[in-house]
């Protein structure tokens, strides 16, 4: 029988248990991202973010509840990858500094706890946007000190109540984000967040999970399941489909279809958008769900797999590409210098750009695989300088990085909020050696905002967004604040994206080709747009990027 209060083992073995559960629910939390693009990753951020937190916690030799607060923050804070990663470690930080201190937690101190968590996390985003992880923390912080307030003493209603609270600030995200509502998805990031408490729920409830924790080859930590863990799974067949309503779909219909798939399944998604409403359930009946939908209207898009026999074949997957660095760099052995650069980089030619630029090191990453703070941590270590410059180069990653600024002591680390590698490039050649860093500093965030990017990759899933109809397999030019362009021919879609971003300002645009684009086709590509404008200089260069096909500034 569960207790009321929650002692050091039990929090272990909470955490554990909800590590474990996004583990094996980042895929479908990856399928959640708005944009349909071949890198959806916040599954896979948070993910490894806990699982690096979840290695501290399994090799604990101290019994104490200091110990294993400090575990739980330090390793989600250097393994936090992404922008919901580093969120996920606030979270936890925010948490373990109030309770590291005590030896049991009963329901006045959780509720503490998780107000220090939110506020937190609010405090690390420096433009904190509702309707993400952050709110659904948020809902779930209020809703416990209301139970709080209300005089609950049951730890096991109070953590219940507060995870269907959460899910139901999660299914309200797209009423505050438009996008996710065209996209007719939750947020992604709200989305692991609740699993991580779901899990640590059913532990709590002393229901068996499997807690252990093995070693990759690369050496990072991954959850380990034997052949027979795929038995474990309580509903076996994931279910999406959507229903093309033929009557009234209101609130009321909305809650009672999601009370009976809870009857049938779990990891409920119901998103209603007009005339249709996407469906996603785990359960052991996929007919009673069909069935049930039926009533309401015609269903489309129907897609069921069943998950125990794709599980091993997942966690194999995950452990073959968790944590890949595909370049280390030697130990500096020059004497120490007054500047050095650090640069997120991913494809051959974008590396010899930036070091051809002079940066001193490159973190191999971008948008199909985001560093951790861990990887920039080694990297300043390689960096023999005073003062380190480090360029992101995607808006995923500068989170991570600016947590790299509180936690080195020897150097000062100066992160320019590159969003692009466009923006990088231009950041690095403004940089002038006569200028102090704070100079040097103010002028780099001047020109990157002059900076305008475009990308060109492909859709890997059907959906509606910037007010565009995409289909698996489009060509998308994606521009620096939405999707400009959409078709079935790549140059029409590059071009067409092109045109979205050159107007009567721009002066130079520079052509980075992708590992999958022949340097004629390449070459072609570039003769056309000098054609079209004729006023401005165009440069094109080997770039080697994987999935975007073509990355194009514009300045």
């Amino acid at each position: 029988m569960a207790s009321n209060i929650i002692d050091v083992r039990m929090l272990s073995k909470m955490f554990l248990a909800g590590a474990a559960n996004l583990e094996a629910k980042k895929e479908w939390i990856n399928e959640l991202n708005v944009f349909p693009v071949p890198d959806g990753d916040t599954g896979t951020n948070m993910s490894m973010t806990i699982m690096a937190a979840a290695k501290e916690v399994s090799g604990l030799i101290d019994d104490d509840m200091e110990s294993l607060a400090k575990a739980i923050s330090s390793g989600s804070l250097r393994g936090a990858r992404g922008n919901s990663g580093v969120i996920l470690s606030q979270l936890f930080r925010g948490f373990c500094k109030l309770i590291k201190t005590e030896k049991e937690i009963n329901i006045e101190i959780l509720t503490r706890a998780a107000e220090s968590a939110v506020e937190t996390a609010y405090k690390a985003v420096m433009k904190p946007k509702e309707g993400t992880i952050l709110t659904v923390a948020k809902g779930a912080a209020q809703k416990a000190r209301e139970l709080q307030q209300s005089g609950c003493t049951d730890m096991a209603e109070f953590l219940g109540e507060i995870i269907r609270h959460a899910d139901y600030v999660l299914s309200q995200t797209p009423e505050m984000l438009p996008v996710l509502k065209q996209a007719g998805v939750v947020d992604s990031g709200g989305q692991g967040l609740l699993e991580v408490m779901r899990g640590a729920y059913d532990a709590f409830l002393g229901k068996e999970l499997n807690f252990s924790l093995g070693e990759t080859a690369t050496g990072n930590s991954s959850m380990k399941i034997d052949p027979q863990a795929s038995c474990d799974i309580k509903f076996g067949y994931c279910t999406e489909f959507i229903i093309l309503l033929n009557k009234t779909f209101n609130i009321k219909h909305e809650m009672d279809f999601k009370a009976y798939l809870e009857s049938i399944g779990d990891s409920i998604v119901v998103v209603a958008d007009d005339d249709i409403v996407k469906v996603h359930v785990h359960t052991n009946d996929p007919g009673m769900a069909i069935q049930k939908a039926l009533t309401y209207g015609q269903l489309s898009n129907l897609k069921i797999d069943n998950m125990r026999l794709e599980h091993q074949e997942k966690v194999i997957k995950m452990t073959e590409n968790a944590g890949k660095q595909t370049e280390e760099a030697k130990p500096a052995k020059e004497p120490r210098k007054e500047v050095g650069f650090i640069s997120v980089s991913v494809g051959a030619g974008m590396d010899e750009i930036f070091t051809g630029l002079g940066v001193d090191y490159m973190i191999q990453g971008g948008q199909t695989m985001n560093p951790s703070t861990e990887d920039m941590l080694n990297a300043i270590e390689k960096v023999n300088a005073d003062t380190i410059f480090i360029f992101p180069n995607n808006k995923n990653i500068i989170l991570a990085a600016n947590q790299v600024q509180y936690m080195v002591e020897d150097k000062k680390i100066v992160v320019i909020p590159t969003k692009t590698v466009a923006q990088g490039i231009t950041a690095v050649i403004n940089y002038v050696p006569d200028l102090s860093v704070e100079e040097n500093e103010a002028v780099m965030l001047e020109e990157i905002k002059k900076v305008r990017t475009g990308q060109v990759t492909y859709a890997v899933r059907d959906t509606e967004i910037d007010d565009k109809v995409i289909h698996q397999g489009d060509f998308m030019g994606i521009g620096d604040t939405g999707i400009l362009s959409v078709g079935r021919e790549q140059e029409e879609v590059t071009l067409a994206m092109l045109d979205a971003m050159v107007d009567e300002d721009i002066e130079l645009i520079c052509i980075y080709y992708g590992e999958d684009i022949k340097e004629e086709e390449a070459s072609q590509l570039a003769a056309k747009i000098e054609k079209k404008y004729a006023a401005c200089d165009v440069e094109l260069q080997y770039g080697g990027q994987p999935v975007y096909y073509y990355i194009i500034s514009a300045e």
